[in-house]
């Protein structure tokens, strides 16, 4: 099992130990640190300000909106920070949801499924630098020809030779169709809510991608990074506890009541009647009974807590499932140094 440290986004300020904790991590033997971004800090910039002073670890995103920047540009910034990390770059893509790309970003969310793939492709070709770049859309033609347009767009390759033409493209899925789809066309899954005792359907979506005809991967070669909260305590109790009023936020709080993409992964676990009461309970104000009303297996289906030997239980639950690499967020020196001899050594 590999260590992934999730750096995640800022809050109103960057967090103060960041540069501690990539060290410690790079030094604890962990295999890579992420960033991610929402409407606030981007995820790129943290990782080259950060991972310059690291030698070893892959430098991550977990994940980058697509509404975000164009396919090229996105491609420029991975060529970029690849170069500048001497080849430890993973594109990890996501496609975020209404809220915050129609909110946000002032982009259209319909058809994320055709807009990730048309994505993807764009950004492989300017990866691999063979030809000019076009795309027929209808996402996102190249050149451009639509209203406005002057009719003078020229079909361009980037003028930097990118180090590596196949920077790994990882893809942030939670439904069946987008998991199929990001075995077929990517190079690693960022599972968010994982639990291994559903493994055997996430399987069955992932083996419905790596069957269709051109599949970039095979179950062999892919890699499954889940985002997972590993805790080695002797107060398993209060650990679940703190973490209670996080998941309401997930579960009650984040996209809108009619679409929350994280509700619905929860809803397959099981727990549909705890969401709608958690989701009642949150959009009224009322936060804390809203994660009072989660129960403790609900926290611990995604996440890895206990003593020592409990841990290393856990770990060996989650490898068995299929997952590659834990994604932890450690806030701390002390609590990255006590994961990592619990998980690696």
């Amino acid at each position: 099992m590999q260590l992934g440290l999730q750096l995640g986004y800022w809050g109103a300020q960057p967090p103060p130990n960041a540069p501690e904790l990539v060290s410690a991590a790079e030094a604890a033997g962990f295999d890579a640190v992420f960033a991610a971004e929402s409407w606030g800090s981007d995820a790129f910039t943290p990782l080259a300000w950060w991972g310059s002073a690291t030698e070893r670890v892959r430098l991550g995103t977990s994940v980058v909106q697509i509404s975000a920047r164009t396919p090229t540009s996105c491609a420029m910034h991975a060529l970029t920070l690849d170069h500048l990390s001497g080849g430890r770059h993973v594109l990890g893509l996501g496609v975020s949801g209404p809220q915050v790309v129609e909110g946000w970003y002032g982009q259209p969310f319909a058809k994320p499924l055709a807009r990730t793939r048309e994505y993807v492709e764009i950004i492989r070709k300017v990866l691999a630098r063979e030809e000019p770049v076009t795309s027929d859309g209808p996402h996102y033609p190249l050149p451009y020809g639509g209203p406005g347009a002057t009719g003078l767009g020229k079909p361009l390759k980037p003028i930097t030779h990118p180090l590596r033409s196949d920077i790994p493209i990882w893809l942030g899925a939670e439904g069946p169709k987008n998991v199929a789809l990001t075995a077929e066309i990517a190079d690693g899954w960022l599972a968010i809510y994982y639990t291994p005792r559903l493994a055997s359907m996430y399987d069955e979506w992932l083996d419905e991608g790596f069957a269709r005809p051109g599949a970039r991967r095979t179950r062999e070669d892919f890699e499954i990074a889940a985002t997972c909260q590993v805790v080695v305590t002797d107060d398993r109790a209060g650990t679940i506890a703190a973490m209670k009023p996080v998941t309401a936020l997930y579960v009650g709080g984040m996209g809108a009541p009619e679409l929350n993409f994280h509700a619905q992964v929860y809803r397959r676990m099981g727990y549909g009647e705890v969401v709608d009461e958690v989701t009642a309970l949150f959009r009224s104000g009322r936060k804390d009974e809203a994660a009072a009303a989660i129960p403790d297996e609900m926290v611990t289906e995604t996440m890895i807590v206990g003593n020592a030997d409990e841990v290393r239980e856990g770990v060996k639950r989650w490898e068995e499932a299929g997952v590659t690499m834990l994604l932890v967020g450690c806030r701390s020196v002390e609590q990255i140094r006590t994961v990592a001899d619990v998980v690696l050594r």
